[in-house]
This record gives C-alpha cells, sequence and structure tokens, in this order.
C-alpha cells in the first residue's frame, strides 16, 4: 500500500496533466463545432490528394492500352474512308455506262503493328516492325502511321517484318500534287529527316507553297490520297522538262510507335497483270 501511494505522489504531476488534456478535448470537441470542422476538413483534404495521386498513377498505367484503343479506332475510320473513296471512284467511272452496276467488297484493309526499331541517321533506313507473315504481311505492302505515308515493306519473316523508310535513298514513292494532275516521285537525299524531294514535275506544271504532296495511287503499295508532305519550294534541276519540288514530310520518323500496314484485296492481280505487260 505504501509502494502504491509513493507511485501516486511521485507520477501525480503526470496524472494530472494527461487528466487535464482529455478533459480539454472533450471540452473542445463536444461543445464547439469550428475545430472538428477545421479536423475534419483537414482529413478529406489529405485523403482527396492521397485518391487522386492514386488516380494519376492508375491512370498512367492505363494509357498504353487507351493509346491502342485509339489507334485502332483511328485506323478503322480512315480504312472506312479509303475504301468508300474507292466505291465512289467505281461508281464514276461505270454508273453511266451500266445502271446494274454492283460495287465489290472493300478493297482496302489493314494490320496494326508496332515499331521494334528504327533508323533514320542512314542513307538507306529501314525501321521493323512486329508482324510477319503469320498475319498476312506480304513484301510490297505499304506503311503508314496517322500522318501519312511512311515506308514499303521490304522483306518479311514468320513474326515480324524490315520496312524500307520513306528515309532511304532508294525508296521511289508515286505522289501528285492534291488537286492536280501533277504526278511525280518521292525521293529523299540523305540528309534531313524531316525533307524530301518531289522529282520529275513537268515544267508546265503550276504549282504553290503550302500545296499538298498525296500519294498517287498508280502503285498498289497505297490507295490514292494519302498524305506524303507539304511543298516548301522548287529546287533548281539541269532537265529542261522537268524541276524538282521541296517537300516537307508530314510526319516525324524519329517518333514512329505504331504503325498500320496496308492490304489489298486487288494487289496480286494488279501486280500480276502488270507483270505480263511489261
Amino acid at each position: 500500500m505504501r509502494n502504491l501511494i509513493e507511485f501516486l505522489v511521485k507520477y501525480s504531476s503526470a496524472f494530472l496533466f494527461t487528466f487535464l488534456c482529455v478533459i480539454s478535448l472533450v471540452l473542445l470537441f463536444s461543445n464547439g463545432r469550428y475545430l472538428p470542422s477545421i479536423w475534419f476538413s483537414s482529413a478529406n483534404g489529405i485523403s482527396s490528394s492521397v485518391y487522386g495521386v492514386s488516380r494519376g498513377i492508375t491512370g498512367y498505367f492505363y494509357l498504353k492500352e487507351i493509346n491502342e484503343q485509339l489507334q485502332q479506332n483511328n485506323a478503322r475510320l480512315e480504312n472506312e474512308v479509303l475504301n468508300l473513296k474507292n466505291q465512289i471512284a467505281e461508281y464514276r467511272s461505270v454508273l453511266s455506262d451500266s445502271a446494274d452496276f454492283v460495287p465489290t467488297e472493300k478493297r482496302y484493309g489493314y494490320v496494326l503493328a508496332t515499331i521494334i526499331n528504327n533508323s533514320t541517321q542512314h542513307a538507306r533506313n529501314y525501321f521493323t516492325i512486329n508482324k510477319g507473315s503469320q498475319d498476312g504481311i506480304k513484301a510490297g505492302m505499304g506503311v503508314v502511321n496517322q500522318n501519312g505515308v511512311i515506308g514499303i515493306v521490304d522483306v518479311v519473316g514468320k513474326k515480324t517484318s524490315r520496312v524500307m523508310s520513306i528515309l532511304n535513298t532508294n525508296q521511289h514513292i508515286s505522289a501528285r500534287i492534291k488537286g492536280t494532275e501533277t504526278v511525280g516521285s518521292v525521293v529523299w537525299k540523305g540528309s534531313d529527316p524531316t525533307i524530301a524531294y518531289l522529282e520529275e514535275v513537268p515544267k508546265h506544271a503550276v504549282t504553290h507553297i503550302g500545296d499538298t504532296v498525296v500519294s498517287s495511287g498508280f502503285s498498289t503499295s497505297f490507295p490514292a490520297e494519302l498524305p506524303i508532305g507539304v511543298v516548301m519550294g522548287k529546287v533548281r534541276t539541269v532537265n529542261e522538262n522537268y524541276y524538282t519540288l521541296k517537300v516537307r514530310l508530314a510526319g516525324d520518323i524519329k517518333k514512329l510507335s505504331t504503325v498500320r500496314v496496308l492490304t489489298d484485296n486487288l494487289k496480286e492481280e494488279i501486280d500480276s497483270i502488270r507483270g505480263l505487260s511489261e
């Protein structure tokens, strides 16, 4: 008993302090509204911040999936536009001759692919995609992204394929000035990765800075009207019958990530007919 009394006396100050603190807190939170509101507001603010950070982190990990979905939707819509343009052209060419014209099935399709590696610093550049013969990829198929033409499939493996980039001095892409019949060949000179040249433009052709260069449709690699670049000006040439146009390419080839390989249901038939006529 004596030890208990000595213990209470020894720590009486601490007990008294604790007791008074408890009484003070009870009085504050039971009779006042201001401090409890601050407490709960602060707690709510902290929890909101935590939830905000959590949503940000979760959203970041979903970005890849969202981007792939957007690429799929964009590719599907552009593919539908290509097929509609093809059907319109068919109607225009034969509707006046036949009232019983039946349009063909959709001519163009696509295979969505991801870039595995890409080069832009050489004279002859290529990039590799993660799709091959098992996915329906064949040599000669055109490759585009959301900005326009970027290359043609060169070598095909089972699961991967090599694409000859538009930034390749051996690459020649049939093109024309949009809205005109002016046709030429787009080539890259091996220096600036953003600049190419439209060669073999007839001297009599009227062109302007800002004109859009698009695919001509004369090749089975690309349908007509796909963007390639914008005219920056004329370049002097030694040929008296033709001149060359400097073209700013539509897309940044260095930043390639997701691309589309174009499929053409008539490609093999057209190529075989062309082979017989040559």
